[in-house]
């Protein structure tokens, strides 16, 4: 999942248990922010790396014991000794987020995999723990959910990332064998290799998901609630891919208020 769109990840929604909502915000706001630094703004790149490596050094005052003077740190610092929280996890968002500086391709998915291990799974971990549910299985099955909704982010930001940021993360193996170049990303054309190009990455995304569905029956209850909602957001964003004729140029693909019935009716029955 993308930590800078959150928006298929209900973050400290009231289906979450009330004790849970605080600690579910601070990990938000810590990704967010380091997120931003990546992405916003008109900052250099060595700024960029900088303020990122000014997050990392705080990270580094937290496992020492010592209290960083940041209130966002303050937070994070309290949580992580209250549940057990993993440093590594945040360390590694920060390496995917400085890898967003400077890597803007690539080559194939395996690759592209290797991001999505860093950008996007270390935040369902980070759930699980707060959950006393981090079993290799739950985990597993986490990281195949996490990594969908990062990939399900990508594409249906295909366009943006492109015009915006002089990002591909479609794998360049991918678009080679579709016939797809970086002039149907700059022309924005939604021809039919293109679409045979997205379509298979939506169904792999697809397949992920449904590959990660039984965390959602191991998780106890709003707990479970919670993770099945997220899915359903994510597959409901495909949908709407799919719908669109993969066309997410003209119109990106987002949940609206009307999708929401439809997404929480999925999984109250999944």
């Amino acid at each position: 999942m993308s930590v800078g769109h959150y928006e298929n990840f209900p973050v400290a929604s009231l289906l979450l248990p009330r004790a849970l909502r605080h600690p579910v915000h601070v990990i938000y706001r810590f990704a967010r922010s380091a997120d931003d630094f990546a992405d916003e703004g008109n900052d250099p790149p060595e700024t960029r790396l900088r303020n990122l490596g000014e997050f990392q050094a705080n990270l580094v005052l937290i496992s020492k014991g010592e209290n960083p003077q940041n209130p966002l740190f303050e937070d994070l610092a309290r949580i992580v000794r209250a549940h057990g929280l993993p440093l590594q996890l945040f360390s590694d968002l920060l390496g995917a987020f400085s890898q967003d500086v400077v890597k803007n391709r690539y080559a194939d998915f395996a690759e592209l995999l290797d991001y999505c291990r860093r950008s996007a799974n270390p935040v369902g971990r980070l759930l699980l723990h707060l959950f006393h549910r981090s079993n290799p299985e739950a985990c597993e099955l986490s990281d195949r959910i996490c990594s969908a909704l990062q990939l399900i982010n990508f594409w249906q930001d295909v366009g943006i990332d492109y015009a915006q940021r002089n990002r591909v993360y479609l794998p360049q193996d991918d678009m080679c064998r579709f016939g797809v170049t970086e002039d149907h990303l700059r022309e924005q054309r939604c021809d039919r290799p293109f679409q045979d190009l997205m379509r298979f990455q939506v169904e792999r995304a697809r397949r992920m998901m449904l590959e990660g569905a039984p965390l959602g029956r191991i998780l106890p209850g709003r707990v479970s609630l919670e993770i099945r909602t997220t899915m359903q957001g994510g597959l409901r964003v495909l949908e709407k891919l799919e719908h669109a004729n993969f066309d997410m140029f003209g119109n990106r693909p987002s949940l609206k208020w009307l999708d929401w019935p439809i997404v929480l009716s999925r999984a109250l029955t999944s």
